[in-house]
């Protein structure tokens, strides 16, 4: 034993495990008079926020929620999402965002694989969960507490699908003494699903150490001062919002909520809070670039975005910058809690030209600074492939911002960290600078929007047609959402079928952005074998598709 080990032991005076939830008690008590959230015409400050994020711990508490239960959340970008964020943790019980874009089947899958006890539900997605929850008890035999969201910004009908309502649970509920994480920082923090490219989607869970580090990683890869503004144009439930809730929470910033990712609001968000910081995929960016004039004027302050989800195309990055927003450019995925590498942007950048600085700007960059590795390996060798912008190899990561696994699947999790490196699945080259640059996706999944779209899932919809002998969809570029997916179709001999038919049957098995924009009734390349070859559909949808 060395002898800075004897009598040098860990207490309670010198380690704590680390925990986003310590940066809301910090910022209640150093700004309790802050603000801490806006939305409509509802303002609290960091005492408040704590004080209702305590107020639903408590009511969770006396459900009986607990270390490792899970609590289920369906929500817009509202306080009670942010709460939630707050609240779910400090109980050292999980987090389960769903994604609202989802249909019923989904949703119960999901709720029933993570074994949500509680779920709580803003009203505007009552027939959805209505459906899905209706399904969870007749499918898996599971009845979870339902807590509804009367949100004031909501103005629709909105049926109630709980049995409890949350403003009357938070008044009935005296607030937890402190929000305080749990004893094991490695424990489970939340479970976000993945899209999955074949069959199931995976449940990737994430812990409270790598959350603690990604959001010190956002404001240091940002640079993010003290106090920002930070608009909701990044849905929450999407990565925990690439841990933004627990970043803003650090530095006592204003959560600027939103319901409705639109280029009016965000830009009235913008002139009347000061908004001053977002995210977004590049659908939205480009949706502030091409809102009329008179939308922006009056915003005369510095605006600093985030862009990831498909590469985002140069005119994007170009357009901002003509804006006068800057924009930083980072890459990840969810089992990397978001975003875990940045386009970190050089000083002798800003000398070349808006094209190259826009080339430059749209690479997926370097590792996060408190991300230990993340590099282009052989997948084979496992052996680093040289920097010279030419030779492929797939991006991995490693380090304390890298998920605990994939819930419930073992032999998944066993693959994703082969050789002690989490794979990424996406094939990308090292350029001189050590900046990563993505070639291609070997997952085959198309990032619509900013969200997943697994091809397998679109194709066994085109598949369900009797129509359809042979099909195949691919991603194409598109000036809007990034990527859209677009789908080779065979059909069978004799049969009669036209692209609005096929359209029209997937909508009614898929989610609405799932659905293939464009049918293309063209041969499909085969191996001798008869396996479709991918590489040449995308060649032929990139070489088909104009790019504004």
């Amino acid at each position: 034993m060395s002898i800075y080990d004897q009598d040098l032991g860990r207490t309670a005076a010198n380690f704590v495990a680390l925990s986003p939830v310590s940066f809301v008690e910090r910022s209640a008590e150093v700004f309790a008079d802050a603000p801490a959230v806006v939305h409509g015409a509802r303002r609290y400050t960091w005492a408040q926020c704590r004080d209702r994020a305590a107020r639903l711990a408590a009511a969770l508490r006396a459900f009986g929620i607990g270390r490792g239960c899970t609590v289920t959340v369906m929500l817009p970008n509202t306080p009670e999402m942010v709460e939630a964020h707050y609240a779910v943790p400090a109980l050292n019980a999980v987090l389960n965002t769903l994604n609202t874009r989802l249909d019923a089947p989904l949703l119960a899958w999901q709720m029933n694989h993570c074994e949500a006890q509680v779920v709580v539900t803003d009203r505007e997605f009552a027939p959805v969960m209505g459906e899905a929850l209706r399904l969870l008890k007749a499918q898996h035999g599971r009845e979870p507490i339902v807590v509804d969201v009367c949100d004031s910004e909501f103005t629709g009908p909105g049926d109630r699908v709980g049995t409890h309502d949350y403003e009357a649970l938070l008044a009935a509920n005296d607030p937890l003494a402190r929000l305080e994480g749990p004893v094991d920082e490695w424990d489970a923090i939340a479970v976000s699903y993945t899209s999955g490219t074949t069959g199931d989607p995976k449940g990737v869970v994430t812990h409270h150490r790598g959350a603690y580090l990604n959001a010190v990683s956002n404001a240091a890869t940002w640079t993010m001062p003290h106090f920002p503004k930070y608009l909701w144009t990044l849905p929450m439930f999407h990565c925990n919002g690439w841990c933004f809730p627990w970043t803003v929470a650090m530095l006592g910033g204003t959560h600027i909520c939103l319901r409705r990712v639109e280029a009016a609001p965000i830009l009235a968000a913008m002139r009347e809070h000061k908004a001053d910081h977002y995210c977004a995929a590049p659908i939205v960016h480009n949706l502030l670039i091409n809102a009329p004039a008179a939308l922006r004027q009056g915003i005369d302050h510095p605006v600093r975005g985030m862009v990831a989800g498909a590469a985002p195309p140069a005119s994007m990055i170009e357009g901002m910058a003509q804006l006068g927003f800057d924009i930083t450019h980072v890459y990840g995925l969810t089992e990397v809690y978001g975003p875990a590498s940045v386009a970190v942007k050089r000083e002798d950048w800003a000398r070349q030209s808006l094209s190259e600085q826009a080339r430059l700007n749209g690479r997926q960059g370097v590792r996060y600074a408190l991300q230990e590795g993340m590099t282009v390996l052989d997948p084979t060798t496992m052996a680093e492939v040289p920097a010279d912008g030419q030779t492929m190899g797939e991006i991995m990561f490693r380090g304390n911002i890298v998920m605990k696994g994939y819930l419930k699947n073992p032999k998944s999790t066993a693959k994703a960290f082969e050789g002690g490196w989490f794979h990424t699945g996406d094939l990308a080259v090292m350029e001189p600078d050590r900046y990563v640059k993505i070639k291609d996706r070997s997952k085959d999944i198309i990032i619509s929007g900013g969200e997943n779209i697994s091809s397998i899932e679109v194709e066994d919809a085109l598949y369900r047609h009797p129509a359809v002998m042979a099909c195949a969809v691919v991603a194409r570029p598109d000036p809007k959402w990034g990527e859209s997916p677009v789908a080779y179709v065979e059909t069978k001999a004799d049969a009669q079928v036209t692209a609005a038919e096929l359209i029209a049957h997937c909508k009614g098995l898929l989610a609405g952005y799932k659905v293939p924009k464009e049918i293309r009734f063209e041969p499909i390349p085969k191996t001798s074998t008869g396996k479709i070859q991918k590489f040449q559909l995308r060649e032929r949808a990139k070489s088909s598709s104009a790019i504004g």
